[in-house]
């Protein structure tokens, strides 16, 4: 995923390696270790999930927004994360992103509409400074978006959470896993430091990225638990080995990560946002493995009625 930062060019390069194309594993995990699981139910439940599926476009980086969107579709999903930067294609110039003219936002918005796809998220961006946040946010609210998954400078979440507030949006931090060789911990790698920026700031929240979590040795209902009340939207991941920033994807629940307790979790925590399946391996041909977490997720939600 692109961030709007070029200062920023050394997580992303962290984030390709570790997560955002860091695996290349699919179908079963060949580690399947209960290290990020958890065997605790709560004693209550909650309401009936209502949450959302969507896709994190990023997911199909390779093919541009147009043909993406074709692939969403056929996989029976209607809610995306957008990422910033996908070519457009489909005769449309340039990127998603804050550059579109007004035409090129208007052929977009039919497009999404004739396939009765709605962008409820976009990120992960990393803007610098008022100028960037703004330009953001008003792309956000163009496209009537939900919230914006990022990772804002932490000298500028007073200023992020204002903006944001104003124009009626949510900020939800994403965490990206660490880069242990290098020494380069991820600013956001871990619930607290999420914790640290929700303080005082009441439109800034999580985007979990459960299988980073997962990566980062943190076991993903904890860090929900303690990120309760927060949760603005969720990354469906799943990877082969916990505790390994390097450790590849795979297809949802044939990993390390127990989605029947992050989903129970979720319930009793009266999640209703948008859980963005971001399957980031098998990248020209990950639409079955898109649709076998579809898979899952439905049957999840179907014993949590």
């Amino acid at each position: 995923m692109k961030t709007i930062v070029s200062s920023l060019l050394g997580v992303f390069f962290v984030m390709l390696l570790a997560g955002c194309g860091g695996g290349s594993g699919t179908g079963t995990a060949g580690d399947t270790s209960s290290a990020a699981k958890t065997d605790t139910t709560p004693a209550s439940t909650g309401s009936t999930a209502g949450f959302k599926l969507g896709v994190q476009m990023w997911t199909f980086n390779h093919f541009t927004f147009v043909d993406a969107l074709a692939k969403v579709d056929s996989a029976g999903i209607k809610n995306i994360e957008a990422f910033w930067g996908q070519k457009l294609g489909g005769g449309l110039p340039g990127e998603f992103g804050d550059k579109m003219t007004d035409d090129t936002r208007a052929k977009l918005k039919k497009i999404l509409s004739d396939k009765g796809i709605q962008i409820v998220a976009m990120g992960v961006i990393a803007p610098n400074g008022a100028k960037e946040w703004t330009s953001a946010i008003k792309l956000a609210k163009d496209f009537g978006l939900s919230y914006i998954t990022c990772e804002p400078i932490k000298t500028q979440w007073g200023l992020a959470d204002s903006l944001a507030g104003a124009a009626g949006l949510k900020l939800a931090i994403h965490d990206h896993p660490n880069d242990p060789k290098n020494h380069h911990p991820h600013p956001y790698g871990d619930p607290d430091s999420v914790l640290e920026a929700v303080s005082g700031h009441p439109n800034i929240g999580s985007c979990a990225d459960v299988g980073h979590w997962a990566r980062n040795g943190v076991n993903p209902v904890d860090a929900l638990k303690k990120l309760e009340g927060h949760v603005y939207g969720v990354h469906l991941k799943d990877v082969v080995k916990f505790n390994d920033a390097y450790a590849a994807d795979t297809v949802v629940g044939h990993g390390v990560n127990d989605f029947h307790a992050i989903f129970t979790e979720l319930k009793r925590e009266n999640f209703n946002g948008m859980l963005s399946i971001e399957q980031e391996s098998n990248w020209w041909h990950n639409l079955t493995d898109v649709i076998a977490d579809k898979k899952l997720f439905d049957d999840e939600m179907a014993k949590l009625k």
